[in-house]
């Protein structure tokens, strides 16, 4: 004990406490939270405008925008921030309001499988329009 009371003794209280959360994950997961903010900023305006631009277009319109491979790179990425920052999201909310452990740890797989699998199925959806089958 002594020994690691001396190299910490040599690091200010702030030093230690700097980069540290309360889950002991630091700044890591916020930087995260924002940059999937700013990713879905552009993103959305492409998706938004997209959908505008095929309002009252036929199926086969839209088919045939999702078939070019810019369309659907841009929604796959669409897909696969959206629900990591939404996981992202819903896991700050359970860690901070569920308090019992197993529940907690619970809640945290339910979502976790639920954003993979739903983001696997915008996957398999594009890939599906964008191959034809």
């Amino acid at each position: 004990m002594a020994s690691n009371s001396s190299k910490s003794s040599l690091r200010s209280p702030l030093a230690h406490a700097r980069g540290l959360g309360s889950a002991k994950h630091g700044t890591e997961h916020w930087w995260g939270q924002r940059l999937t903010a700013i990713a879905l900023v552009p993103l959305t305006v492409w998706f938004v405008f997209g959908v505008i631009g095929h309002l009252g277009a036929d199926h086969a319109a839209f088919v045939a925008w999702m078939r070019s491979p810019f369309s659907a790179v841009m929604m796959i990425l669409t897909a696969g921030v959206v629900f990591h920052h939404a996981h992202s999201g819903l896991q700050v909310v359970i860690e901070d309001y569920i308090n019992v452990e197993w529940q907690k740890l619970t809640v945290l797989i339910a979502v976790k499988f639920l954003s993979f699998a739903l983001a696997a199925a915008c996957v398999l959806a594009v890939v599906k329009i964008f191959i034809g089958a």
